[in-house]
């Protein structure tokens, strides 16, 4: 590779960010001819092509995937270069990249990351939901530094990466305070045609409710189905149903969604694993949130 333009590779780091080279052009007040050449020269000095175009649209490729992360912590760290400069600001040493599979309740993602907000010289955390296959992809071309996940790597899924186990939590159910004063006393028997919001099939833990259920011989009704646990959580809130949560964060759930605990299942438990690239874990927060993530999870 050539003597790399680093004009060449602002240029592609703001197409990469706006998703196209026409707002890339009105963010720089440039031509989209002007951008279009300066990307086939970095282009040509990289020796590999840096985006597909799909449709109307460009998306990176495998190579532009990992071109453009470098590009993120250059120019993100040259910005707050400037800021210390000319403010006396601190700046972040670096960018640590988690993806969080959508169905982890968010207050379980915060105390699973929360001790690498405590290591020396910390890297700033970006986090990034989606599902499991697609953060899994991204992890693969180095675009993610680990991903905590329900659920350990699917078998059959060609992807070089290692399960790292954190702990687990066993499940409650909760509902809206009108509905659990009928529902407590009885539970579980209590939950057969209760009305009741679950995570959608595709989510680990739901697999285990439904055998639960069919083990008790209890048959609610599902008024709805989440791949978002958050979500769920606000239906709930609204009086629409009982939801089922990690008992490590019984006590915030009934603050934040006033709501109220009505039994817990020891049979159902939630996993939960942090997958990387390694096996060999090296990096300070990753280190850090696996030593720590057994004691704030198992209940």
């Amino acid at each position: 590779m050539r003597h790399l333009n680093y004009n060449h590779l602002f240029y592609f780091w703001t197409v990469g960010r706006e998703g196209s080279i026409a707002r890339a052009a009105n963010v720089l007040h440039l031509t989209p001819q002007t951008i279009s050449g300066q990307l086939k020269l970095l282009e040509q000095s990289i020796g590999e092509p840096l985006f597909d175009r799909v449709g109307r649209g460009l998306v990176l490729t495998e190579t532009g995937n990992v071109v453009f992360r470098y590009a993120d912590d250059i120019f993100t760290i040259g910005g707050e270069l400037t800021q210390v400069v000319r403010h006396g600001l601190p700046a972040s040493t670096s960018t640590f990249r988690v993806g969080i599979v959508n169905s982890i309740a968010k207050l379980i993602s915060y105390k699973i990351l929360e001790p690498a907000l405590g290591v020396e010289d910390s890297a700033r955390i970006v986090c990034v939901e989606a599902d499991l296959h697609q953060l899994l992809a991204d992890l693969a071309v180095h675009r993610l530094d680990l991903v905590l996940s329900d659920g350990p790597i699917p078998r059959g899924l060609s992807v070089k990466a290692f399960n790292h186990p954190l702990g687990e939590s066993r499940v409650a159910f909760f509902a809206p305070r009108q509905i659990a004063r009928r529902l407590s006393a009885g539970f579980p028997g209590s939950l057969d045609q209760a009305p009741m919001l679950v995570p959608v099939a595709s989510i680990a833990i739901r697999r285990s409710i439904d055998e639960w259920l069919d083990a008790a011989n209890l048959s609610p009704t599902i008024v709805a189905e989440f791949d978002d646990s958050a979500l769920m959580k606000a239906f709930a809130q609204a009086g629409v149903g009982v939801f089922p949560a990690p008992l490590a964060i019984a006590t915030e759930i009934c603050e934040m969604y006033q709501v109220q605990q009505i039994g817990v299942v020891d049979e159902i438990r939630e996993r939960y694993f942090a997958i990387s690239p390694e096996r060999r874990l090296r990096h300070a927060a990753v280190v850090k949130i696996t030593e720590q993530a057994r004691s704030r999870l198992i209940q």
